[in-house]
């Protein structure tokens, strides 16, 4: 029985680099197998450092706040409490306010209709105190936003409160308005903020760290933009094979490494594992044009696991970590096992009827 199923020493899943890389296969042609090195390693540290935030970004900076429709102004004309506080000085600021039509337009007594719309808060300061002085000598007048509800900003995703934030007289910078929203830290995807721009989009990663970090918070946001925080549920690696615990694991950031995969697992298994055979298989969209490629790590050493924790992992990333030579045997063991069972009971009950 033995000799009948020596074919089967090695039964189901089995990788290698030869055989990957041979003739006979039929994805040999589309599969590349790269060993993980040092130098590998190091270079892709390197490029994961070298992403900038856009310089269009860093440079915009915010302009003096410019009166929209929707906007609540509040007219003091001093010395005149009939033109400053109309509906009476015993009521709140807003009562008294002038909101500025959807026109962009305004309406104040003696001065008459208005374009507030465009203007910043000393222009149109100046423009009532002009017209004024027809009727009232030397007029004093002063001018504040005391609501706001032209200029917002418009979020949505993974956000905890996706309401527009509206932008008022002191600039906001991207890490307020995140800060202020709130992020649901266990399903959003940190890597890839998408900030869009007068129709363009950018793509931030949140998890930045130093320089870029830096950079990131010192963004000024302008009416108009909109945020979007992507949700991580298609941000999955799935880890398979002779580890503790087999699953897909969920990121939400670009920093996830091989070593942290592996410990999410479980690590190794310390029975049934191959150190010397872990893979990080990583597809592509089409492998007619371009071929997949299989990272290879002998984990074997010490070492061995200070490059995994160097070796970035990707979204959609299979990590597959392959038997020891004495699970296969045992395996094939348990399948001849109750085999030989049954040929031996099928043999006894021939002799009996030969008796």
């Amino acid at each position: 029985m033995l000799l009948l199923t020596g074919c089967a020493i090695a039964p189901g899943q089995h990788l290698t680099p030869d055989s990957i890389t041979s003739d006979d296969a039929p994805e040999s042609g589309h599969v590349q197998m790269v060993q993980i090195t040092p130098e590998l390693v190091s270079s892709a540290v390197t490029d994961a450092s070298g992403h900038a935030v856009p310089a269009e970004l860093l440079s915009y900076q915010p302009e003096s706040y410019q009166i929209g429709p929707g906007d609540t102004l509040y007219i003091t004309v001093w010395d005149h409490p009939e033109l400053t506080s109309p509906a009476g000085s015993q009521q709140q600021t807003v009562p008294n306010g002038r909101l500025v039509r959807p026109d962009g337009t305004l309406f104040y007594p003696y001065v008459g209709t208005i374009k507030a719309a465009g203007m910043d808060v000393e222009e149109l300061r100046k423009e009532i105190s002009t017209k004024l002085a027809r009727y009232v000598d030397d007029p004093q007048v002063d001018v504040n936003v005391v609501g706001y509800g032209s200029q917002r900003i418009t979020l949505g995703g993974a956000f905890t409160k996706t309401d527009p934030q509206s932008i008022d007289s002191v600039p906001m910078t991207l890490a307020q308005v995140v800060g202020s929203a709130g992020v649901d830290t266990a399903q959003a995807d940190l890597s890839d903020l998408v900030l869009t721009r007068d129709g363009k989009d950018y793509h931030l990663d949140l998890n930045a760290s130093g320089s870029a970090e830096g950079a990131i918070r010192g963004i000024y946001l302008k009416p108009g933009d909109r945020l979007f925080l992507p949700y991580n549920d298609n941000r999955e690696v799935y880890v398979m094979g002779e580890v503790i615990r087999p699953q897909a694991i969920t990121f939400k950031t670009a920093q996830l490494t091989l070593t942290q995969v592996i410990g999410r697992a479980g690590g190794l298994n310390p029975v049934t594992s191959n150190g010397k055979a872990v893979y990080v298989i990583r597809g592509v969209a089409n492998l007619m044009q371009e071929p997949a490629t299989v990272y290879h790590l002998n984990a074997r050493s010490p070492a061995a696991f200070a490059l995994a924790d160097n070796f970035r992992i990707h979204a959609g990333d299979v990590v597959w970590v392959g038997p020891a030579g004495v699970t296969r045997w045992n395996r094939v063991l348990s399948q001849l096992l109750p085999l030989s069972g049954i040929v031996g009971n099928a043999a006894l009950t021939n002799q009996r009827l030969g008796n």
